[in-house]
């Protein structure tokens, strides 16, 4: 997960109580890091049909404290602590509650909430003890309780500074910790709702749950009478014999399993290493101990891995573009080097593929091809030659660029313009030989006079409009000019994606046609005359997969003088290259 969790401060905040709400009751777990967060996130149990999982987590003063090597008792400071839970927000996304300690004097608890409210904590735990405190679980420490008005003072000052009434500040009640009874603890209560209090926590260190559930069955009667009910929290560490389900039926609203992460990877670093000494070797530890494969899995290292691979598919990439043909509607000019508004649609080209990261840039010149040289003679491409252009059409073109291909490429007509996310969606895919196909052609297919790639699928698709849904992937059938109109699925836009294998399949038919094919070929008059749809339908008639990429907008082709005036009245003027042309 870690990097894809995305949950805005905001929302995260309101969480709490909104899941309090839904189900009653949450169940939280105590996370000391990034790693424990993410496997607390992800922590599920399937039971009577219904999956269980932790609501949200705790982010504790013993176990942040313990981590550091250092004893609980108010010395690591809100800075530190403050790195920590910034670590856990960052890779998940449920709700957090910050046990605050003390909450230091007013003016440090005033700085405490509003910083932990604009990270998205949900809910900040104070307890009522002197500072600095010594754990509540220490039973050889002295455990002295804070004067009642001075706390509530303080709760008023939290939420004084709070901006949102979805961020809590609960005051946790110590007098049962330091033995003191439960009628002060009740009337602690009551001070502290009065002066706001969003929630209650009560605490203990017995046992057995008999004077916790007391408590919560007095706090129902006292809530009645003061005309509110705050949350009651319940932190089942010594008296965890009693369920969550049963401490909810009591009343609680929130149960904090408040240190277990940190214990359980105590014991295992310990057994660990003792095992290691005792063998003199690791391999005994083996069955104890995690992969360093699930490891990488758990914090997202193989999405790292996947998008350096991705990067580096891009890198290795080239984008050939046949450009050697002459245009009867552009006698003196390559069919790259028309103008629109200002520009070379290979400039446009140029500036697109740079987007995507590819850097490779080839061109396939013939017709007028010295002027290439001149306008690009100081650009980072590569020019090759097709000087049989008259002669031969654009998959011999293609060819010559035969170098430029064996670790994959995009192939990209010379008369297009496009938005640079078809070419990143073709290379998304994974697959090996991917066009992008025009979906929306059969809604302006009677407005066209020219002769147009058409496709039809494999599975021929629902006829539909434009949508929100993502472009999807089909499997294409056949390709060419010679396709009926109205039986046509799909128009070729001019941009295909080969990856290295589907590179190496097309050159292999390539070369094999080469030696083979005579006469006329698909739709071509002979093999030199063929073009790049002709050799794909070969491959398709040879059992190859050829996908197609459904798209519906983004891209517009050249072929006269209108074309350009439609070009240029539908450009973003800030951003030439990104049409909204359909």
């Amino acid at each position: 997960m870690v990097i894809e969790t995305k949950v805005t401060p905001g929302r995260r905040l309101r969480a709490l109580m909104e899941c309090i709400n839904d189900k009653g009751f949450v169940r939280i777990l105590e996370t000391h890091s990034g790693l424990s967060g993410i496997i607390a996130e992800n922590a599920t149990v399937e039971r009577d049909g219904s999956t269980l999982e932790y609501d949200g987590f705790w982010e504790s003063s013993l176990t942040d404290s313990a981590t550091k090597g250092y004893p609980d008792a108010s010395i690591v400071g809100n800075d530190s602590r403050i790195h920590t839970i910034d670590e856990i927000l960052n890779v998940t996304s449920k709700p957090i509650i910050v046990d605050g300690d003390t909450g230091g004097d007013p003016a440090q608890f005033r700085y405490l909430v509003r910083h932990l409210e604009r990270l998205g904590v949900s809910a900040v735990i104070i307890e009522d003890k002197v500072y600095p405190k010594r754990n509540s679980l220490d039973a050889s420490a002295s455990q002295s309780l804070e004067d009642p008005e001075v706390f509530a003072s303080k709760i008023q000052a939290g939420r004084e500074v709070r901006l949102s009434d979805d961020f809590l500040v609960i005051a946790r009640l110590e007098s049962l910790i330091a033995g003191v009874g439960l009628q002060d603890a009740l009337d602690r209560a009551e001070q502290y709702i009065i002066a706001g209090a969003d929630g209650i926590m009560i605490h203990s260190s017995k046992r057995d749950p008999e004077e916790i559930l007391a408590f919560a069955e007095a706090y129902g009667p006292l809530c009645r009478r003061l005309g509110k009910r705050p949350v009651l929290v319940s932190v089942p560490t010594t008296y965890n014999s009693i369920s969550d389900t049963e401490l909810a039926a009591a009343g609680f609203n929130i149960v904090i399993h408040a240190n277990h992460m940190l214990r359980a990877s105590h014991r295992a670093m310990k057994e660990v290493a003792q095992q290691i000494l005792e063998s003199d070797r690791s391999m005994e530890a083996d069955p104890f101990i995690t992969s360093t494969a699930e490891i990488f899995a758990t914090v997202g290292f193989d999405l790292v891995t996947e998008r350096d691979w991705k990067a580096s598919l891009v890198q290795r990439l080239s984008v050939i573009i046949p450009a050697a043909g002459r245009d009867p509607a552009f006698p003196d000019t390559p069919k790259s080097l028309i103008q629109v508004a200002g520009r070379h649609i290979l400039d446009y080209q140029l500036e697109a593929v740079r987007r995507t990261g590819i850097n490779k840039i080839v061109v396939v010149r013939g017709h007028e091809g010295q002027q290439f040289g001149t306008r690009y003679a100081d650009e980072e491409i590569t020019l090759c030659e097709n000087p049989r252009y008259e002669e031969t059409f654009d998959l011999y073109s293609l060819f010559q660029a035969e170098q430029h291909m064996q670790r994959g490429f995009v192939l990209i007509y010379s008369d297009i313009l496009f938005d640079h996310e078809i070419v990143q969606k073709l290379v998304d895919t994974g697959e090996d030989i991917v066009l992008a196909m025009d979906g929306s052609y059969q809604y302006h297919m009677h407005e066209i006079d020219k002769r147009l790639d058409l496709a039809i699928s494999a599975n021929r698709r629902e006829v539909h409009h434009r949508s929100l849904q993502p472009a999807a992937l089909t499997e294409i059938s056949r390709l060419g000019k010679d396709i009926d109109r109205e039986v046509a699925d799909y128009e070729f836009v001019g941009i295909a994606y080969f990856s290295e294998q589907g590179a190496k399949t097309l050159l292999d038919a390539y070369k094999d046609c080469q030696q083979t094919a005579r006469g006329a070929f698909h739709e071509a008059g002979s093999f030199n005359m063929a073009s790049v749809t002709d050799l794909l339908q070969e491959l398709i008639n040879r059992d190859v997969t050829v996908h197609g990429l459904e798209i519906h907008k983004g891209w517009l082709e050249i072929h006269n003088q209108h074309d350009i005036a439609v070009a240029e009245s539908e450009m973003l003027p800030m951003a030439p290259a990104v049409l909204v042309a359909d």
